[in-house]
């Protein structure tokens, strides 16, 4: 049941946030939709420590999709992942829900540091394409993060983020 709850909501979503959408059907060919949807299956074995499995359909799913989204990250209802292609997501990466991500976009970590070492996402969030999210870090509710903005620290509720490194507006 969670499974088509899951199909329904990413069908809501892709065609309420992407304009150029035409048809039911054409979500389903969306790379957005096919990488959450294995995403799902992948991460579902993770959690049972099959890890070979969940990689194996992470990496199938890279190559014809272009969003690498690793099995162990925790996604949140109504991702919405535009374009995708280049589109990363680390093991220890935590989303929210109601959140925007554009092409090119990394949520990362900074080197070989053990235990928590992606960025945390909260609700509401849009990430602009090419932006690089780095390391155990926390973006609060409602941000905007401009496009190919490199965040490093934490970011506060209700604010927009540009530039290199990323400052407030």
């Amino acid at each position: 049941m969670k499974l088509i709850n899951f199909i329904k909501e990413q069908i809501e979503v892709i065609k309420e946030k992407d304009p150029a959408i035409n048809s039911t059907m054409e979500t389903l060919l969306y790379p957005s939709f096919r990488a959450q949807f294995s995403y799902k299956i992948a991460h579902f074995l993770y959690k049972r420590k099959h890890f070979f499995l969940a990689r194996l359909i992470s990496e199938t799913t890279k190559i014809t999709t272009g969003i690498e989204i690793h099995p162990g990250a925790q996604i949140g209802k109504r991702l919405f992942i535009d374009h995708g292609f280049g589109v990363v997501i680390g093991e220890t990466a935590i989303i929210g829900d109601n959140v925007t991500i554009y092409h090119g976009v990394t949520l990362g970590g900074t080197g070989k540091e053990k235990g928590k070492r992606h960025p945390t996402i909260k609700n509401n969030v849009m990430i602009g394409c090419g932006a690089k999210v780095l390391g155990n870090i926390t973006i609060g509710e409602n941000v905007k993060i401009g496009a190919n903005a490199v965040v490093l620290n934490d970011i506060k509720d209700n604010t927009t983020v540009v530039g290199v490194p990323a400052h407030y507006t």
